[in-house]
């Protein structure tokens, strides 16, 4: 009983200042209404009533990051893609061959997303079968939604750091089985190309046609910088563009999450939107690695799916409230450079951090806001942390909540619930 704040479409926040929100034991929202008169006490279990300084919010999904990189989290920006890449990502990730470090950094990563109010993650592991693996047991243990995905890299990678076709195609099949093994809805195997360069012909279409036999999700990289899009022109030069690379793979599906897709062409975006593609908009990585600046308004005007990403550790901070802030920073470069993409309002950014995220999934009819019959993924807010000032002579609900989105953080979040399940 209280506050609740939650999106129902592109452009539309709804605030209740006072309602009540019913939950079933199998974690569904049973109704969410604003006649308390109509909801009898004594039909639950438990009450919970929310102070003056409370409210509640849908968990946050990010459908862009990478768990190993979270070692890396705050440091080493100092190079663009590529070079970052080299210099940084692929030593830091070969270490997770062995279980310990994968332990250390896996557990940390999914209990900071989670404290930062990340209900439902995309993670992408590494190489190694064993420590993905664990990435799974450890979101399913701790009680985050997280889709994970085993990376393929079978060229144009390291030494150290390199498989062959053959085990990288035996080790995805086997992590596919082991995650589809828990029984739980709460972890998702998902198809992991790291990107084109780093793999072959034959592994993406193998990669492809696994994902049909599955049915399962895709997730890589498309288009974040300059430099990488010209190699792929380079590496696969009977391929239309960069899109059409995984597209003549099978790997562009209504299932599909490619993070960035900056420097894409027309015919590209169209492509996207004709094959259902959904885009992972990370601003603060784009910012960080200097790769450039996404038009959203454009995809979202012809009608383009987008959510919003992380992408530790080319994105420094675990937030997606620090996402939605980068995202409307973002979305103001790009009006400034082109008059005709108006800027995006909070409304939309928070709905592409909650209902847009699901929808990339696939989801939508099951998380993203508070509508009867979804999970009840939710965040007990409080801005009476110490780090928000408000004035009640002049603060209204909706001021407040935009203060918490520019202003909050970890500290606000009280409590974290997933499917119905205090975690946090």
């Amino acid at each position: 009983l209280g506050s609740v704040i939650h999106s129902v479409s592109l452009s539309e926040l709804v605030f209740y200042a006072k309602a009540a929100l019913g939950v079933d034991k199998a974690g569904k929202i049973l109704f969410l209404t604003q006649d308390l008169s109509a909801v009898k006490r004594e039909d639950f279990d438990d009450v919970v009533e929310l102070k003056t300084s409370q409210f509640l919010i849908p968990g946050l999904i990010d459908t862009h990051t990478h768990a190993p990189q979270h070692v890396n989290s705050g440091k080493g920006l100092d190079y663009p893609l590529l070079e970052w890449l080299n210099k940084y990502t692929f030593p830091s990730e070969s270490a997770f061959k062995d279980m310990n470090v994968a332990r250390n950094v896996y557990e940390k990563v999914v209990k900071r997303h989670l404290k930062n109010g990340t209900t439902s993650c995309c993670y992408f592991g590494t190489i190694h079968l064993e420590a993905t693996k664990l990435l799974v047991d450890l979101v399913l243990s701790i009680g985050q939604r997280g889709y994970i995905g085993k990376v393929n890299m079978d060229t144009n990678s390291p030494d150290h750091y390199v498989e062959t076709r053959e085990d990288s195609m035996k080790s995805t099949r086997d992590f596919i089985e082991y995650t589809l093994s828990k029984g739980s809805s709460l972890v998702t195997p998902v198809i992991t190309p790291r990107f084109a360069p780093s793999c072959t012909p034959a592994l993406l279409r193998e990669l492809g046609e696994l994902a049909v036999q599955h049915k399962l999700p895709i997730q890589s990289h498309l288009s974040e910088n300059k430099n990488e899009v010209k190699w792929v022109s380079e590496l696969f030069p009977e391929s239309k563009s960069y899109a059409d690379v995984y597209d003549s793979f099978g790997l562009f599906t209504s299932s599909t999450i490619m993070a960035h897709c900056i420097h894409l062409s027309d015919e590209e975006r169209e492509l996207i939107k004709a094959k259902k593609v959904g885009v992972s908009h990370c601003p603060n990585s784009n910012f960080s690695l200097a790769s450039g600046v996404l038009n959203v308004r454009q995809m979202l005007d012809i009608g383009i799916k987008v959510g919003l990403g992380t992408d530790i550790s080319g994105g420094y901070a675990p937030s997606m409230f620090d996402a939605m802030r980068n995202a409307l920073t973002a979305s103001k470069v790009v009006e400034h450079l082109s008059p005709q993409h108006k800027h995006l309002s909070l409304a939309e950014v928070f709905h592409l951090a909650t209902v847009g995220g699901a929808r990339l999934l696939g989801i939508e009819d099951k998380l993203g806001n508070f509508e009867a019959g979804k999970y009840f993924d939710g965040l007990l807010v409080d801005t009476d942390m110490g780090n928000i000032d408000l004035f009640p002579s002049v603060d209204t609900p909706e001021s407040t909540f935009e203060k918490f989105i520019y202003l909050g953080d970890d500290r606000n979040i009280r409590s974290v619930f997933v499917n119905g399940r205090q975690v946090l």
